[in-house]
């Protein structure tokens, strides 16, 4: 086998010889379809190979321009290698890598505003993509509406300079289509409910508040698309050994890979005003009904990725360093399934011929797969933006029902135990790695707490996880105790002790 730190430097002339995932796309960069914003692993094991599979099917101009949000990690590789990288792909079934070859530009949001603008305005382009993470949309977790506090989005409404967010950059960039009148489709692939209409709902609050003009106003709402979509699969970080596999398995040196799972789902509401890959000949479900979109939306929020949060949070907690390791735990094993069956599956209208123990089986099959070595510290970060995506349904509908859903404070009580800890408790390494755009602004407003149960009555109050929930006192008083166990007695007696309170409220 040849040494990988000898492999020869992947580029284009490497291509014919290696097995790729789909299609390339069209060469010529003017016949890229396709924007993106947010070039991280998610999209290119996501989106990037469901398109590669569509081009194979039935071909056309969907190359992709993509934008990082601000790094250079991925960019300047893929620049080097003429956009082309490798998913190496982790199952049961073994280990094997593709290469991917469909992006035909890159670049920086953050240091190319202006040339984010441009391909926005560019009648070539007809379609953007969006994985800029659930605090991208800048929607307030206290008002669901647009978070104006933020000031680099009031910075982008007073319209001083380039923007700075992806709302001030869209607001922009469909600001100068409105004048040629072409029409585009936004379509969000972040775990965001309703993401098209929260994207198309943002968007406009942020043109009226800034004053746009009707005729931009009017093309937004007649000719720009905002379908929904639900988007899964496992991707987690890329580490220094993953080009080292890559180039054992291939012969070449990646220095842009991805890792992923096996599965793969994206449904996606099909409503494109200006065309799209064939993406159902690609493995995508496409549907006419944005309400089956938000049925697998519910799935992937309520069955995955709140359970997903608990398993991270008590792992960190607990020292464990990835998902697998802490789901081998039987004591999170069974926190997170009955989290899933008791909490979760009965707030959910399933889509139609879904098989939830079918789903299940494979959830657990997922989260023990150690090859993909998904770290707590990784799933466990940006909870402020996620949890409120994931905790206060389900919650609300429990607590209307006259029940206290104990899992769910559990899942709540660990967050704040990991990343905005009670004064004088130390969470453990994992825990510490974990990082949160709130983190501070929960902090201060916990500093004057006394006690644990005083620090989660606190963050609770503040509307973190939305004013109404923090209006619950049954709620919010399960989440102090629990928060009391977890710094005194430790993530196993914490989880016990939810795991009796659920039992105790669904005899």
């Amino acid at each position: 086998m040849q040494d990988a730190a000898l492999a020869p430097r992947l580029d284009r002339s490497r291509l014919g010889s290696l097995p790729q995932l789909g299609a390339s796309a069209p060469l010529d960069p003017a016949r890229a379809g396709i924007i993106h914003l947010g070039l991280g692993a998610f999209h290119r094991a996501h989106a990037a190979v469901h398109t590669a599979r569509a081009l194979a099917a039935e071909g056309g101009e969907w190359g992709i321009i993509g934008f990082a949000n601000r790094s250079r990690g991925v960019v300047e590789p893929m620049a080097r290698q003429d956009g082309i990288y490798s998913v190496l792909e982790l199952s049961d079934e073994g280990v094997r890598a593709d290469l991917v070859d469909v992006h035909r530009g890159t670049g920086i949001m953050t240091e190319e505003p202006g040339r984010v603008v441009r391909e926005i305005a560019d009648p070539r382009r007809r379609l953007l993509t969006l994985t800029v993470s659930e605090g991208g949309y800048h929607v307030s977790p206290r008002t669901g509406r647009l978070d104006v506090d933020d000031p680099q989005l009031r910075a982008d409404l007073e319209g001083a300079g380039d923007p700075r967010t992806v709302i001030g950059l869209l607001a922009r960039g469909l600001t100068q289509r409105a004048e040629g009148g072409e029409p585009f489709t936004v379509l969000p692939c972040d775990n965001v409910s309703a993401a098209g209409r929260t994207a198309r709902r943002m968007l406009t609050e942020f043109l009226e508040l800034s004053g746009a003009d009707d005729d931009v106003l009017a093309y937004v709402r007649d000719h720009v698309s905002f379908p929904d979509a639900m988007v899964d699969r496992i991707v987690p970080a890329t580490t220094t050994a993953t080009s080292d596999e890559v180039a054992a398995l291939l012969g070449v040196r990646d220095e842009a890979p991805v890792r992923a799972e096996r599965f793969s789902m994206w449904v996606i509401e099909d409503d494109f005003a200006a065309g799209r890959p064939a993406w159902e000949k690609g493995g995508a479900i496409l549907t006419p009904d944005a309400g089956e979109v938000e049925r697998y939306e519910q799935v992937k929020l309520r069955l995955l990725n709140g359970p997903h949060s608990l398993i991270a949070y008590l792992g960190a907690l607990d020292g464990r360093v990835t998902i697998p390791e802490a789901f081998d735990q039987d004591w999170i094993a069974e926190a997170t399934m009955r989290l899933i069956r008791e909490e979760m599956l009965p707030t959910i209208d399933l889509p139609s011929g879904f098989d939830p123990d079918a789903y299940l089986e494979d959830l657990s099959h997922r989260w023990h797969n150690h090859d993909l070595g998904h770290r707590t510290r990784q799933v466990g970060s940006d909870g402020s933006m996620r949890l409120p995506q994931r905790i206060p349904v389900p919650a609300l509908t429990h607590l209307a029902a006259g029940r206290t859903p104990a899992l769910l404070a559990l899942t709540v009580a660990a967050w704040f135990a990991c990343v905005v800890p009670p004064r004088g408790f130390d969470p453990g390494e994992q825990a510490r790695a974990m990082t949160d755009p709130a983190q501070r602004r929960l902090q201060e407003a916990a500093a004057r707490a006394t006690s644990p149960a005083e620090h989660a009555r606190i963050l609770l109050g503040s509307g973190c996880l939305t004013e109404e929930l923090a209006e619950h006192e049954e709620f919010t008083e399960l989440v102090a105790a629990l928060l009391t166990a977890l710094v005194t007695s430790g993530p196993r007696a914490a989880a016990a002790e939810a795991l009796d309170a659920s039992m105790k409220e669904n005899r």
